[in-house]
């Protein structure tokens, strides 16, 4: 029997869904705010969870953030139920990795068929794929069945290099996610003299190339065969399709790239969920504490963008494109090319 988590502020709301889903032969447990949700989900680790947005002490929104940052629930399914039905709210909830949204008043048969759906998809993405040739197709054939992706069998064929071939430059961008098959490929820096610094060794089993795809970035190394090698080019786009169409399918793809590295998964999981405006706002904020160093409390951020941009970790286009939006929401003032911090707590807060 699958245990679900019923997060709901209304009291007669809570009870009448909860008695629905009883029905349907679920184990339900219920919560009267987003705070008690929080806590019962890290402690019965349920299922899926149903969650209302607005709610005292800790909204839908606050409570998705911090199960998604938890490794030990953010797998779990997690539908929005509730009355805000805008396209704002939808988008934001979505961002967050919410995996459904059902508004009220709802269908009982459409909440009981989205509970069934997204059941299902998490008992199929939780498998432990193999880190081969054969998991890896695997896992994108059980991707393919939940998603719109196009990456068929022909797609990804493997591609044979020999020995001091080169897979890609620095300063190139990239085109493609890397999966080694078998040989062995080297990463490295050259310096000003030409001399190579080696910066990580790649075996059969490592994903390579995935880092500047999510930092719309050039690549900072290049990249040599160091013996005759067996590579599956997977496509930008469909790379990008796999962490933004399904958050389940992506969370899997995530441990399947950093081998579930814990210190990598979790960096990963910053570049691929937090929206470019949450970037840019940490991004302000780490530059902002380097200015304050000089006994200034809120200095002006004489940075350019290019450099700001090397610090978010995004294109300098959509750097400026958000710190617009930012001077319209009044968070921060750019004056002569200068940066002013506006309300710096609020930057430290955004969650999309």
């Amino acid at each position: 029997m699958s245990k679900l988590l019923l997060i709901e502020d209304n009291a007669e709301v809570r009870e009448n869904t909860a008695e629905i889903l009883q029905l349907a032969r679920y184990d339900v447990l219920t919560a009267e705010n987003g705070k008690v949700g929080v806590e019962l989900a890290l402690q019965e680790k349920p299922d899926l969870i149903i969650c209302d947005i607005m709610m005292p002490l800790l909204d839908g929104y606050g409570v998705l953030h911090m199960l998604s940052k938890n490794p030990e629930t953010s797998f779990i399914p997690f539908i929005f139920l509730t009355a805000k039905s805008e396209n704002s709210d939808y988008r934001k909830g979505m961002e967050l990795g919410a995996d459904d949204y059902i508004t009220k008043p709802f269908e009982e048969t459409a909440l009981l068929n989205a509970i069934e759906v997204r059941l299902k998809k998490a008992d199929k993405l939780r498998k432990n794929f193999t880190q081969d040739l054969s998991g890896v197709n695997e896992f994108f054939d059980s991707a393919a069945q939940h998603i719109n992706l196009k990456l068929t069998e022909k797609a990804r064929e493997v591609q044979k290099y020999r020995k001091k071939s080169v897979l890609f430059q620095e300063g190139h961008r990239p085109l493609f996610l890397y999966f080694l098959v078998s040989g062995k490929v080297k990463a490295y820096r050259s310096n000003e003299d030409g001399k190579e610094l080696i910066t990580h060794i790649h075996i059969p089993g490592d994903f390579i190339g995935y880092t500047p795809i999510l930092e719309e970035t050039s690549y900072k190394d290049s990249a040599d065969i160091l013996e005759d090698a067996e590579v599956m080019l997977i496509p930008r786009e469909e790379f990008l399709r796999l962490l933004s169409s399904d958050n389940l399918v992506a969370r899997q793809f995530i441990r399947m790239l950093t081998k579930n590295v814990v210190v990598h998964e979790d960096k990963l999981i910053n570049l691929a969920y937090n929206s470019v405006r949450k970037r840019v706002a940490n991004g302000l904020l780490e530059v902002l504490q380097k200015f304050k160093s000089n006994g200034v409390d809120n200095p002006p951020l004489t940075i350019s963008r290019e450099d700001l941009a090397q610090v978010v970790g995004t294109a300098t286009e959509s750097l400026i494109r958000t710190l617009s939006e930012f001077k319209t929401d009044k968070l921060i003032d750019i004056n002569g090319g200068k940066i002013t911090v506006l309300q710096e707590s609020k930057l430290k807060n955004l969650i999309y």
